[in-house]
């Protein structure tokens, strides 16, 4: 598929993201597909800094930063301040990193979409806290090493699955995306922009820094994230129609695992489990999006 949104531009060249940062590749896309009508509520998270403080900023539309655990609560009332104006037009996007999903904002997100408010909100999702030096967040993965998770302390909990979380509220979209497959992101942004009502976009967002991985391998890294199955592609309408976007080449998860440092403690053993957690869901996922499974 060609993009058609290539000639299009939101950002300014200079910002002061990591070299190979995923979340930088994230809002490029969703700018470019998007364009300029579009008012940006940025909660506490990597894209505060890569922004910029007022008056200076790295986007082309206006933006509003906001307390971390607000990022729901601003949006609808941008929207209702919207709305009174007449204007219908403008969309209202709130741009999160996963402590400002999964936990730290997840209350105002919940009220909000329970309402069934309309605005569009992206968690770009590095999993962990990564902005304030690298900790866990109910994002990061089983067997990740973290500043709080160090040593033989690594996470013990699996991640939350915030989709399913989103979609117990049944909303009208909810959607994976990852940087490694522009094309998938791309559709699902225009799906989402051409919906009313609550959207949520979970977008899968390499951090070389907290990853301990070389930039140059981001992008592999997250293709790789979709080929084992550790992040499915799909989308879920209405709170109950799933449809599987992708069927992966199924790789072993060590194939993924022995990539990144943050992983390097793990043995054998322990990566045989996470295989048997990957398959357990992806058999579930199948399941739900009313495919045979083996």
């Amino acid at each position: 598929m060609k993009l058609e949104v290539l000639d299009r531009e939101y950002m300014y060249p200079g910002h002061v993201a990591c070299p190979g940062c995923g979340a930088a590749i994230a809002m490029r896309f969703l700018l470019k597909t998007l364009g300029e009508k579009v008012i940006m509520v940025l909660p506490a998270c990597c894209w505060s800094v890569i922004a910029g403080p007022y008056p200076q900023s790295t986007l082309k539309i206006p933006v509003i930063h906001s307390a971390f655990e607000t990022g729901g609560a601003v949006a609808t009332g941008v929207r209702a301040a919207l709305d009174i104006q007449g204007d219908t037009e403008t969309m209202v996007v709130t741009w999160a990193g996963d402590g400002g999903t999964f936990d730290i904002g997840f209350q105002a997100l919940s009220g909000a979409v329970e309402r069934n408010e309309n605005f569009i909100y992206v968690c770009y999702d590095n999993e962990a806290y990564m902005n304030t030096g690298v900790q866990r967040s109910s994002s990061t993965p089983y067997g990740a090493w973290t500043t709080t998770t160090p040593g033989r302390e690594w996470k013990k909990m699996r991640k939350k699955n915030i989709v399913e979380a989103l979609v117990a509220h049944r909303i009208p979209y909810a959607a994976t995306a990852n940087i490694a497959f522009p094309e998938d992101l791309v559709t699902k942004v225009k799906k989402a922009r051409d919906t009313k009502g609550s959207r949520f976009l979970h977008i899968f967002a390499t951090c070389p820094t907290g990853w301990r991985i070389p930039s140059e391998m981001s992008v592999r890294i997250a293709r790789m994230a979709v080929q084992t199955n550790i992040f499915p592609l799909y989308e879920v309408e209405d709170g109950v129609r799933y449809t599987i976007n992708y069927k992966p080449k199924e790789f072993p998860v060590k194939e993924y695992f022995h990539l990144q440092g943050r992983f390097q403690h793990l043995t054998d053993e322990d990566l045989d489990h996470i295989q048997d957690m990957v398959n357990e869901d992806w058999q579930l996922l199948l399941r739900k999006a009313g495919e045979r499974t083996p």
